[in-house]
């Protein structure tokens, strides 16, 4: 299950993919079209602003808008930024990956073959979609996934 704020980061992340190019969005409206906390959304974009995700402008026509194209930023990414690892348990993490102690030896562990079979589908649609996708509505095919045996 993904965080709050990592839903909000990417409702966030797609409501700036919409604007204008070259414009921003203030911090309040996004706030109110996507129902997020003011005070939380802005914690959210100084993470992703952090990340090179997204850029602020000061004054008149300040606020935030996107610093890549939305079709290179995936949700992947965004989760990671926000909630760290896309992993159920840290012997599967490619970013983060540590021996579980209490495991004696995880090429034979039961638990971990079978959440491998679990997370590495969902990490595949996770950095194929990106935030251009979501905002067109566009889907990933399950069917181009590799399928497991």
């Amino acid at each position: 299950m993904i965080s709050r704020q990592a839903k909000y980061a990417l409702r966030a992340l797609i409501a700036l993919s919409r604007i204008t190019p070259g414009s921003a969005a203030q911090t309040s409206d996004i706030a109110t079209t996507e129902k997020i906390p003011k005070k939380f959304l802005e914690q959210i974009l100084l993470r992703l602003k952090n990340q090179g995700m997204v850029q602020s402008r000061r004054g008149n026509r300040g606020g935030y808008a996107l610093l890549k194209p939305a079709s290179e930023i995936t949700f992947a990414q965004v989760l990671r930024t926000i909630d760290g690892p896309i992993a159920p348990l840290p012997c599967l993490s490619i970013i983060a990956y540590a021996r579980c102690e209490d495991c004696k030896d995880e090429f034979t562990c039961e638990i971990r073959k079978v959440f491998a079979r679990v997370i590495e589908p969902t990490r595949q649609v996770l950095e194929r979609t990106t935030i251009a996708d979501a905002a067109a509505g566009r889907a990933i095919d399950l069917e181009s996934l590799p399928q497991m045996a």
